[in-house]
This record gives C-alpha cells, structure tokens and sequence, in this order.
C-alpha cells in the first residue's frame, strides 16, 4: 500500500498559508466558496465554513489522487469518491477522514468490492468479485478479510460455510450443477515441507478438506402458511444455510482468490459413489435370479 500526500496541513498557520481565491465572513475566515493552494502543493475547490473545508468540494493531490464529495470540519464525511493513483476508486459513505459505512471498491486488477465497512476496513456484510475467474464471495467480513458464515461462488458449483481470516474452517458443503452436494469439514493440516523447513521449529498449517458424504442437491420449497389437512402429507425441504450471511489515503489491497473447489477430489468420490450403486445393483438382481431358479426347480 501507499501513502499519499496529507490533507492535515494546517491552512492557516503563522508562515505561508498557500494561496487562496473566494469568500470570506466577517471575521476574515474562510467562508463560502473558495479555492486554495495548500503549502504542499495540493489543491481545494469547494465550500468553506468558519476557515475549515465544510460542504461538497474537491480535493486534488499533487501525486494525481483526488476526492471529490462532502467535507466536515476539514474531514471527508459523508457521500464521497476517492480516485487513487494506481487507478482504484471508492464511492460511498466517509467518516471522520475513513471509509465507514457502505461503498463499492473499484480495484487497479478490476475485481470490486461491494458493501459495509468500517474503519477503512472492509467489515461486515460485503460480495467481493473476482474479474479474472467471475468467483466471488458473499458473506460476513471482519478487518478486510471474510470472516463467519460465506459462500464462495465458482462456474459450476459452490461452496457454503464459515470463514476464519480469509480461509473456510469447520463444517461446511460444496455444492455441484451437476445435482448433489457433498458435506465434510475443513481442518488444519500440516503442509508438506521441504529438509530445511522441517528443521525450523515453526509450525506451517493450513485447512484442509475432509469430506464425509455425498448427498442429493436439496431444494429449497416455502414452507406452507396453513396447515396441511390430515389426508396430505407434505414433505417441505429446508433451504440449505448460505450465509448469515484526513491524513494520508492508502489504496484498499485487493482479495487473493484462494482455490475452494477440490474438484479433482470430489469428482472422484462422486464417480465411486456411483460404481458403489451400480454394484449394489448388479448383487440385488443377482440375488432375484437366484430365486427365480430356485423356484422353478421346486
């Protein structure tokens, strides 16, 4: 991340206070609608209250980055858009100098960020989009990484569960086009490392799946209002669990995608699912034939 030029500098301090065109009140302050060269460079074109940036404005810096929106008490508060110089941009709510509250994160790669923050952070309910691969993460969000209960969204199939630091931990499901889901958990494991790794005392772990079963895709029906009458059996399925689911600016760092899907390894538990079937299959039609013969020698 990098830092870019202040909006602190005092304007109106004993040496040089910059240049300044615009309104001023009776005591002489900036009041009204101005503009000014600050000291360092950077330019203001906007509203002033009592000599202190108050209103809608615009502020450029002299790297290239700006913001353009509401001002209070010389701090970006309010509606606001930030345009970094690497080419990312916020739009949405400013507190006291910080992202805070809900706002949509245009990021240099194109991936984008869209929902709470706090801060400057990203945190709470927020849908992160991945430009490269169309993956992205609906859920909860806790000092900009997902944290509690997700759902990571790829091409052909998904997965629902809960986040700890950007990474899924404890039970959860993945969920295939194809129609069934296979349920397991995600626990640490040692990582493979190399002689000389293992000789350092530090210990590298990483979640790794243990899948349990594989099960038919369940289909969310709405549960009816009335009671059904004796002589109907209604058999509603639940919906499966989603998810609960002033100083110097810093450009917000992207998401690294990390890799969920396991899809070599279910793919194969599936296809052994099936061979099982067919085998079970194959033995109760056999056990018929048997039977039969019997029968026909009596």
């Amino acid at each position: 991340m990098s830092d870019l030029g202040s909006e602190e500098i005092e304007e109106e301090r004993e040496n040089y206070l910059g240049e300044y065109e615009g309104e001023r009140n009776e005591a002489g302050e900036r009041h009204g609608k101005g503009r000014a060269l600050l000291p360092n460079g950077d330019i203001y074109d906007g509203l002033y209250e009592f000599g202190k940036r108050h209103g809608q404005g615009t502020y450029r810096f002299k790297n290239g980055a700006r913001y353009i929106g509401e001002y209070q008490q010389n701090k970006k508060h309010g509606q606001g858009m930030f345009i970094y110089p690497d080419g990312s941009k916020y739009e949405g709510d400013w507190a006291d100098d910080q992202r805070h509250g809900h706002g949509i994160y245009f990021y240099a790669n194109n991936d984008t960020y869209t929902g709470e923050w706090f801060a400057h952070q990203r945190q709470g309910q927020g849908t992160y989009i991945y430009a490269e691969t169309g993956s992205k993460y609906v859920g909860m969000w806790f000092n900009g990484q997902q944290e509690g209960s997700g759902e990571f969204i790829h091409l052909n199939h998904r997965y629902q569960g809960k986040f700890a630091n950007k990474n899924p931990m404890g039970p959860g499901k993945y969920i295939f086009d194809i129609g069934c889901e296979q349920h397991g958990e995600y626990k640490l494991a040692d990582v493979e490392r190399s002689e000389e790794e293992e000789e350092e005392e530090t210990t590298n772990l990483i979640p790794k799946w243990r899948a349990q079963k594989i099960t038919a895709l369940e289909l969310w029906k709405p549960t009816p209002v009335e009671e059904a009458p004796e002589h109907e059996v209604l058999q509603p399925s639940e919906e499966p669990h989603a998810y609960s689911e002033g100083g110097g600016e810093t450009t917000e760092d992207a998401q690294p995608l990390t890799d969920y899907s396991e899809v070599d390894e279910l793919e194969t538990l599936i296809k052994q699912g099936e061979d099982s079937e067919e085998v079970r299959d194959e033995s109760r039609e056999e056990g018929l034939n048997e039977e039969e013969e019997e029968e026909g020698t009596k």
